[in-house]
């Protein structure tokens, strides 16, 4: 198991929220993060598409993880979401974060939500502050 799939696993055995999203882990790197989840009925909003907090979420989620995989701890300081298209029940949908730049105290991601089809869902600007506390595993 590598030093970025260990920080992920133990960052999620305490996620619960993470875990009701039955979050499906792909492939983690440093500053990269692939996962997925499929859409069920206690995602939907009152026009019977996925609550735009499903996307926010999962999106959340792969920043998080993408950014602690580097080693050191990670805090989310800002993000922007955009959706592009409605997710429907049982809709399988793969998130991608990716590193764009990373400085002693700061990195920004692009996360990006497909649906089954590979068309683009949403897509986040995220900015994280990186920290001086080393993980430990």
């Amino acid at each position: 198991m590598t030093r970025a799939l260990k920080i992920v696993t133990k960052m999620l055995a305490n996620d619960e929220f993470s875990k009701w999203l039955k979050i499906n882990l792909i492939e983690v790197k440093p500053g990269y993060c692939k996962l997925s989840i499929v859409v069920n009925k206690l995602m939907l909003n009152g026009f019977n598409i996925a609550h735009g907090g499903i996307c926010f979420s999962i999106s959340d989620s792969a920043l998080a993880f993408a950014a602690n995989a580097n080693g050191v701890k990670c805090y989310t300081i800002e993000t922007n979401l955009t959706y592009h298209k409605k997710i429907l029940l049982k809709d399988l949908l793969t998130v991608e974060a990716k590193e764009l730049d990373r400085t002693e105290k700061k990195a920004h991601y692009e996360v990006t939500v497909y649906n089954i089809e590979s068309e683009v869902v949403s897509v986040m600007k995220g900015v994280v502050h990186v920290s001086k506390k080393e993980w430990q595993h």
